[in-house]
């Protein structure tokens, strides 16, 4: 049980620094473009291109 003196604080450091690491994302925007990655994996350049003028145009 002596163990636990070490273990709590220890995790709760842990869930502490996830939690700031997943907020410094949030403010500076890394989850801004979600439809960017799967474009990049999934089409070429160009089709990134045409794709995005497409849904501008369908926007406006």
């Amino acid at each position: 049980m002596e163990y636990l003196i070490y273990l709590i604080p220890a995790a709760l450091f842990l869930g502490g620094l996830g939690l700031a690491a997943f907020l410094w994302s949030m403010k500076t925007g890394q989850y801004d473009d979600l439809k960017g990655a799967s474009y990049r994996a999934l089409f070429e350049e160009d089709e990134i291109e045409e794709e995005q003028r497409k849904l501008k145009e369908k926007e406006k």
